[in-house]
């Protein structure tokens, strides 16, 4: 018996074997779950269609999260096919590189208005689809990271889209509480993905987190999915509108410097 056993799983975001969203995925599969995948665009298309061969996935939808149009399509087809969604899984961020790096305040105006689309609103209209789905409740997850809540160098624009997903969680989770359908994010530590590899500077990122987290480790896509599933299954149920930091102990962190780097001030 598995924790999601005969519940249904619709993912948004899988772009490769090292994305984020298969850990999830993946996870979510051994332990039962029914899985639907949507990803963006025709090139990830030769990349997600042999994973969720994988997994006997047979349910693989294209969607792009700023065309509502699409949406309505996608949560169509899983109504029809499957009837219900018991869990709604958000992996989606986009941000031109012209705003990251740099300065913040050379952000553009469109560049800032794309991010905040994709990567943050997009979050708002895949539940507000997802909510007539879920009659018996449900969980809905996204993914973001401590830039949110810190400067963090680079990431800029990102950062933006992301704090503003963290809100979002928190006002879905008061508004579709009472229908039993849980909101939170899971705020990964610096993991190396497609994604990650477009903010300048992620290798020191890495490196650095690696070095300061009370852990001494980096976090892994199978870390990220263990926590998925305690969010998504019956262990998270009086769990709602939270950010669960998954990133080995970083974010706890006042100084990120040892004694023997302060010996020499």
């Amino acid at each position: 018996m598995g924790l999601m056993d005969g519940k249904v799983a619709l993912i948004f975001g899988v772009a490769n074997k090292n994305s984020i969203a298969w850990g999830i995925t993946q996870k979510l599969h051994e332990e039962g779950a029914t899985i639907a995948l949507s990803y963006a665009g025709d090139m990830l298309e030769k990349r997600v269609k042999p994973l969720a061969a994988e997994i006997g996935c047979d349910f693989v939808e294209q969607c792009d999260v700023q065309n509502d149009e699409q949406l309505d399509a996608v949560f169509a087809k899983v109504k029809e096919r499957y009837g219900r969604i018991d869990t709604l899984v958000h992996c989606v961020a986009y941000a031109n590189r012209d705003d990251l790096g740099g300065r913040f305040v050379d952000i553009s105006r469109d560049g800032f208005k794309l991010a905040l689309d994709i990567s943050a609103f997009s979050l708002i209209a895949m539940a507000k689809r997802a909510e007539p789905l879920m009659e018996n409740g449900g969980s809905i997850i996204s993914l973001t990271y401590f830039a949110a809540e810190k400067v963090m160098p680079k990431y800029h624009v990102m950062a933006v889209a992301k704090s503003a997903l963290e809100t979002i969680t928190r006002y879905l989770a008061n508004d579709l509480g009472p229908k039993n359908i849980r909101v939170n994010a899971i705020s990964a530590g610096p993991i190396k993905t497609l994604a990650a590899a477009g903010v300048p500077g992620f290798r020191m990122m890495l490196k650095y987190a690696e070095k300061a987290a009370p852990l001494r480790r980096l976090v892994s896509q199978e870390d990220v999915g263990n926590t998925a599933i305690w969010l998504a299954s019956d262990l998270g149920s009086a769990v709602t509108g939270e950010v669960v930091h998954v990133d080995a102990g970083y974010n706890i962190l006042g100084m990120t410097v040892g004694e023997e780097d302060l010996a020499g001030l």
